[in-house]
C-alpha cells in the first residue's frame, strides 16, 4: 500500500476532500469515543475533530499532504499497529481495508486496541454502476478481489452492524463511483489519479476511448438519462461496526 501510494497520491488531498454527509454518518458510528486511532489515514480525511486521534500511515506521500490541523501520525502497518491492548475507544479504517497486504491481521489489530471499529469499504457481493461495468469490467474483477466479504469481519469480529452509506450526486470525496452521475469526470486525469484502480491504465486506455466516444455521441446519456434524476445512490459502500465484547 504504501508504494502505491507514493506513486499516485500526489493529488489525492485536492480531489479526496471528505464528504460532509458521509462523515456524519462515520461520526454517528464513533458514538461518544474520546480516543480514536485512524488506520491507513491517509491524508486525514474523516478524522474527527476536538477528539484525541492518532493517525497511522505508511506512506510519505500521504503523510505530506496531511494539513497542520490533523492528528499527530505514526508511521506504521495495520497489521502491527505500536499500540497497547484496550488503548483507544474506537479504531477507525475509511477506504483502506483493501489495500491491506495482510487484511485479517490488520483488523485483528484494529480488535485488539480499541473497543469498537468502525470501518467504511465496499461489498464485493454488490453490482456494479456503469463505469466498471461498460468500461472497466477489469476494475470490477480486481475490486471483487481485493475487497473482502462481509464474511471475512463477521469471522474476525463477531457481531457486526452493516449500514448502507449512500453517494450524493455532488460528493466532494472523489472515490472510485462518486462521479456516477457525473461522467466527464473521470476524463479528467488529475481524477483518476486520486483513484487507485485507475492506476494501471495509461491515459489512453480502450476503456477511457470508449468512454470519451460515447459522452461525445449520447450514448452514456441513452443508458443513463435515469441517474439525473437522483440525488444519491446506494454503490455497495458498507460502514461496519463492531464492538468488542
Amino acid at each position: 500500500m504504501s508504494e502505491l501510494y507514493d506513486v499516485i497520491g500526489k493529488t489525492y488531498a485536492q480531489y479526496r476532500r471528505p464528504d460532509p454527509r458521509i462523515a456524519s454518518i462515520i461520526m454517528g458510528a464513533l458514538g461518544d469515543a474520546s480516543t480514536i486511532l485512524n488506520v491507513g489515514a491517509g491524508t486525514g480525511s474523516y478524522e474527527p475533530r476536538g477528539r484525541n486521534v492518532i493517525a497511522v500511515e505508511p506512506s510519505l506521500t500521504m503523510i505530506g499532504q496531511r494539513h497542520p490541523d490533523t492528528a499527530p501520525v505514526v508511521r506504521a502497518s495495520a497489521a502491527q499497529l505500536p499500540f497497547r491492548n484496550d488503548q483507544f475507544d474506537a479504531a477507525l479504517a475509511i477506504f483502506t481495508v483493501h489495500h491491506w497486504p495482510r487484511q485479517a491481521a490488520g483488523l485483528r489489530e484494529m480488535a485488539r486496541v480499541a473497543k469498537r471499529s468502525v470501518i467504511l469499504t465496499w461489498d464485493n457481493s454488490f453490482n456494479s454502476m456503469w463505469l466498471v461495468r461498460d468500461y472497466f469490467p477489469s476494475i470490477l474483477d480486481e475490486g471483487q478481489f481485493i475487497c473482502p466479504p462481509l464474511d471475512m469481519y463477521r469471522d474476525i469480529f463477531g457481531h457486526i452492524s452493516v449500514k448502507p452509506v449512500p453517494v450524493p450526486h455532488d460528493c466532494s470525496d472523489g472515490f472510485l463511483q462518486a462521479y456516477w452521475r457525473r461522467p466527464h469526470a473521470y476524463l479528467d486525469p488529475g481524477a483518476r489519479s486520486a483513484i487507485s484502480a485507475f492506476a494501471k491504465y495509461p491515459p489512453m486506455d480502450e476503456g477511457l476511448t470508449k468512454l470519451r466516444r460515447d459522452l461525445e455521441d449520447g450514448t452514456w446519456l441513452a443508458r443513463n438519462a435515469h441517474l439525473l434524476a437522483e440525488t444519491e445512490m446506494d454503490l455497495g459502500y458498507r460502514l461496519i461496526i463492531a464492538d468488542r465484547n
